[in-house]
C-alpha cells in the first residue's frame, strides 16, 4: 500500500476533485455525490460517479458534441491507467484524433474528451500548446498515483484549489469545494482588492487557502509534491510590434483570416447554436461572420424598455436584417432585471459586483430556451482599446489643450455634484476622475480608473479589528503583482496587456462563465482564439485607436460586413439601475437587512460609522459612485449570509 492516498472528483461543464496525503483525507470521499450535484447548473444533462479507494470521480455534462452515452464522464482510457474528467471544448480535436490515430490509437466515440485522453497518453503535458480551445480538465494516472490539471490560455474556464496537511481539492466554482468542508476564514487582503475593484482577481480568493489557477498554468501532484508551472503567455513583445512589417491594409486582411477561421471553430456542435447580437461593433462582427456560414443562423439581443439611451436594438435589428438571421430581442424593464436579482446573487459562491451580471444571467436564460450555444464578442475591447478608459489613457499620452484644461480645473469638478444618474452630474465624475489620473503615474493611473475606491476608502470601511488582521504588505504585494506589466513610459499595449491579465478574466470572464453556466448555456468567444490574441499584441498601438476612433483596426476591418449606422457612435454597454432601486425598492433593505446597524457592529468586518456613512452618501442629491460600492457591500453580506454564517443578531 502506498504511504498517501489519492482521491479525485470531477464534473463537467464543472470539475471538482480531491488528493488525499493520508487517512484522514479519505473522509473527502463520503462527500462526492453532495460535490458533484453542487454544480448541477453547469451540467444538466448528465451525471455518473466512479468510486474507488483512490481515487472518486463525479460528473455533470452540458452535452454539446456526441450527447450519446459514449460521451459519458469519468472517461476511461482502455488500459485503465489514466481517468479524465474535462469542461470546456477542444476546437481542433478532429486534426488532433487523426494525428494519433495514425500512431495507432482507436476511437469508441465523437468527443473531444476522449481525444484529450489519449493526447494526454501520448504527449503528457507537451499536448497543451498543440489545443486550441478553452478548457479546465484533469487526468488522473492510477500506475503512478499522479493528478493533472490545466487551464486554458485566457482564463475562460475557471479552477479554485485549496491544499492543507491532509489533501488538496480543485473545483470549477467555490461552492463546490465547500462541499469538503474546508475552513471558513476571510482573506483580509484580498477582501481590501475586492471592496477597491468590486471582484476578485487570482490567484486570491476571499476564503484564506482557497487560491485560483492563473490562465495558462498547470499544476501535477504526486506523492504530496504540488508543482505550478506556466505553459502559455500572451507573446507580447512591446520592442517588436508588426514584425513583418505589414501596412495598416495587410494588419487588416489579416485579422479578417484570423477571425473566420476562429469563428468557423467555434460552429461545432451537435445541439441548437445561436449568437448574442448586442448591436455593438464585436457582436455584429462575430454575427455576420458565423451567419456566412450558417443558414438562418438564432441571434439573440436584450432591449431595454425603461432605459433607452442603453438601448442598442436598433443596430442589432440592422445587423440581423443584412444578414437574414432569426433575431429574437428580449425587451426587458427595471422590474425584470430587479426580479432576477436575488436569482444572480443567490447562485454567487464568491462576491462578484459587476451589476452588469444581472442582464448577462437573464440573457442567458433566455436564449437557452432556444439554444445550448452562443458566440459572443467578448475580448475584443480589451485586446483593440475598446473601452472609454483607453481613450482617456491615449489624452493622457498626447495630451492637448483640452486634457491640459481638464486637469487644470480639478478643484470645480471636486465641488460640483456628481452621480451616474444623470447625464450632466456623470460628466462632472468623469471630469474629476480624469483629471486625477493625468496627476498620476502610469500605475497608480491605471489603478484608479480600474477601480471604484481608493485604498483609503477601502480601508476606511474596515472596522479594527479587520485592520488589525489585514497585512498591507501583503496587501502591497498583490496589488504590484497586477500592476507589474505597466511600465513607467509604458504605452497603450502595456495597458491593455494588464487588461488582459486583470479586467478580462476576473470581471469579463468570470461574469459570462457564472452567468451563462448558471443556465445550461455555453459561450465562446472567438476573438479569444489564442491566434487572434497573439496577433492584436504584434500590432502598435496606432492600428487600434487614434484621436477619433477607438478598437480602430475592428472598426475598419469589418466595414464592408456591416451597417453603416453601427459606426461612429459612443459606446453605451449598460448600466443597471442600482442608484433608482437603492432609493426605492431596496433601501429598506439595504437599511434593515444587508446594512443594519447592528448586523455590521455583530458581523466585525465592517466600520458601523464608515457603512452609515456610505448609506448617508448614497442617499444624498451627491451620490458620486456610492452605489457601486454599496453593491459591493451587498453581493459581500449576501454571500457572507449564505457561506459564512448568521452573527445571530436577529436580521
Amino acid at each position: 500500500m502506498p504511504d498517501f492516498f489519492g482521491y479525485l472528483y470531477a464534473t463537467m461543464c464543472g470539475i471538482t476533485g480531491a488528493y488525499a496525503f493520508n487517512e484522514i483525507g479519505r473522509i473527502s470521499l463520503i462527500h462526492l455525490g453532495q460535490a458533484t450535484d453542487a454544480l448541477a447548473f453547469r451540467g444538466p444533462d448528465d451525471r455518473g460517479t466512479h468510486l474507488g479507494y483512490f481515487c472518486g470521480l463525479g460528473h455533470r455534462r452540458l452535452s454539446i458534441l456526441d450527447p450519446t452515452p459514449d460521451g459519458h464522464q469519468p472517461m476511461y482510457e482502455e488500459s485503465g491507467r489514466y481517468t479524465i474528467v474535462f469542461n470546456g471544448e477542444i476546437y481542433n480535436f478532429q486534426a488532433l484524433r487523426q494525428e494519433l490515430e495514425a500512431k495507432g490509437y482507436t476511437f469508441h466515440s465523437g468527443t473531444d474528451t476522449e481525444v484529450l485522453l489519449k493526447g494526454y497518453k501520448e504527449w503528457g503535458e507537451s499536448m497543451l500548446p498543440r489545443l486550441n480551445g478553452f478548457f479546465g480538465f484533469a487526468v488522473y494516472d492510477q500506475e503512478e498515483e499522479s493528478l493533472f490539471i490545466a487551464r486554458d490560455r485566457m482564463g475562460i474556464k475557471p479552477i479554485l484549489w485549496y491544499r492543507d496537511d491532509d489533501r488538496f481539492v480543485f473545483a470549477s466554482e467555490m461552492k463546490s469545494l465547500l462541499a469538503y468542508g474546508l475552513p471558513r476564514q476571510l482573506d483580509f487582503e484580498t477582501l481590501h482588492l475586492y471592496l477597491q475593484l468590486n471582484y476578485v482577481p487570482a490567484p486570491h480568493s476571499l476564503l484564506k487557502g482557497v487560491h485560483k489557477l492563473l490562465p495558462g498554468h498547470s499544476m501535477f501532484l504526486k506523492g504530496g509534491a504540488l508543482t505550478i508551472k506556466k505553459w502559455w503567455q500572451v507573446p507580447y513583445e512591446p520592442n517588436n510590434l508588426n514584425p513583418r512589417k505589414w501596412s495598416y491594409e495587410q494588419q487588416q486582411e489579416q485579422l479578417r483570416e484570423l477571425m473566420e477561421h476562429s469563428v468557423q471553430r467555434r460552429l461545432v456542435a451537435d445541439v441548437p447554436l445561436g449568437s448574442f447580437l448586442s448591436g455593438g461593433i464585436d457582436s455584429s462582427v462575430i454575427t455576420a461572420l458565423a451567419a456566412r456560414q450558417v443558414d438562418k443562423l438564432n441571434t439573440f439581443s436584450i432591449g431595454y424598455k425603461d432605459e433607452p439611451f442603453f438601448d442598442e436594438t436598433r443596430y442589432a435589428r440592422l445587423v440581423a436584417e443584412m444578414h437574414k438571421t432569426e433575431h429574437t430581442v428580449f425587451s426587458l424593464t427595471n422590474h425584470d432585471l430587479y426580479e432576477h436579482l436575488h436569482d444572480v446573487l443567490d447562485y454567487l459562491d464568491e462576491p462578484f459586483a459587476d451589476s452588469s451580471a444581472i442582464p448577462v444571467y437573464i440573457l442567458s436564460k433566455r436564449t437557452k430556451k432556444i439554444a445550448t450555444v452562443a458566440l459572443s464578442g467578448d475580448g475584443a475591447d480589451e485586446l483593440f482599446s475598446g473601452y472609454n478608459k483607453h481613450m482617456a489613457f491615449w489624452r493622457t499620452l498626447h495630451p492637448g489643450m483640452a486634457e491640459t484644461a481638464v486637469s487644470a480645473l480639478l478643484p470645480i469638478w471636486k465641488a460640483l455634484p456628481k452621480s451616474r444618474s444623470g447625464a450632466l452630474s456623470n460628466k462632472f465624475r468623469q471630469f474629476q476622475r480624469f483629471a486625477e489620473g493625468m496627476r498620476l503615474p502610469l500605475k497608480e493611473r491605471y489603478w484608479r480608473w480600474a477601480t471604484f475606491a481608493s485604498s483609503g476608502e477601502s480601508l476606511s470601511l474596515l472596522s479594527a479589528s479587520s485592520k488589525q488582521q489585514l497585512d498591507q504588505g501583503l496587501y502591497e504585494q498583490y496589488k504590484n503583482q497586477i500592476l507589474q506589466y505597466l511600465p513607467k513610459n509604458g504605452g497603450i499595449n502595456d495597458v491593455l496587456y494588464t487588461d488582459v491579465q486583470l479586467v478580462l478574466p476576473y470581471d469579463m470572464l468570470t461574469k459570462v462563465d457564472l452567468m451563462s453556466m448558471a443556465n445550461g448555456l455555453e459561450v465562446r468567444v472567438p476573438f479569444l482564439d489564442h491566434e487572434v490574441v497573439s496577433f492584436a499584441f504584434s500590432l502598435p498601438a496606432d492600428s487600434k485607436i487614434n484621436r477619433q476612433m477607438k478598437k480602430r483596426i475592428v472598426q475598419d476591418a469589418f466595414r464592408p460586413l456591416l451597417p453603416p449606422e453601427l459606426y461612429q457612435r459612443p459606446k453605451h454597454g449598460f448600466e443597471v439601475p442600482l442608484l433608482k432601486w437603492f432609493q426605492t425598492e431596496l433601501r429598506s433593505k439595504i437599511e434593515g437587512h444587508w446594512l443594519k446597524d447592528e448586523f455590521v457592529e455583530a458581523q466585525g468586518v465592517f466600520d458601523v460609522n464608515a457603512t452609515r456613512a456610505l448609506k448617508q452618501q448614497l442617499f444624498s442629491a451627491n451620490p458620486g459612485d456610492a452605489h457601486a460600492r454599496i453593491w459591493a457591500l451587498i453581493v459581500f453580506q449576501h454571500w457572507w449570509k449564505r457561506v459564512m454564517g448568521e452573527v445571530g443578531v436577529g436580521v
